[in-house]
């Protein structure tokens, strides 16, 4: 299986944020987590880059997730 690059655009105290990285984690992949409470470049390329203001974002590759979307997540990431 090919290695993706997969990016979570994150803030603390979210449900959402965590029900994404969990919904990750128990499919074994691997992700960088950026907090945009905390990391002004992250938020200035979740808005810019991805054209997104909320989070959780997943950004899988080149396909950008806006929210918790458990069936699109499970369709770019594959078998």
């Amino acid at each position: 299986m090919p290695t993706r690059k997969i990016i979570v655009f994150t803030q603390p105290d979210s449900l959402p944020c965590e029900a994404v990285k969990m919904f990750l984690k128990s499919r074994k992949a691997k992700f960088e987590e950026r907090c945009v409470t905390y990391d002004n470049d992250a938020l200035h390329e979740l808005a810019e880059k991805y054209n997104s203001r909320s989070t959780p974002t997943v950004v899988i590759d080149d396909e950008v997730v806006v929210g918790f979307d458990p069936e699109r997540l499970d369709q770019l990431l594959g078998p």
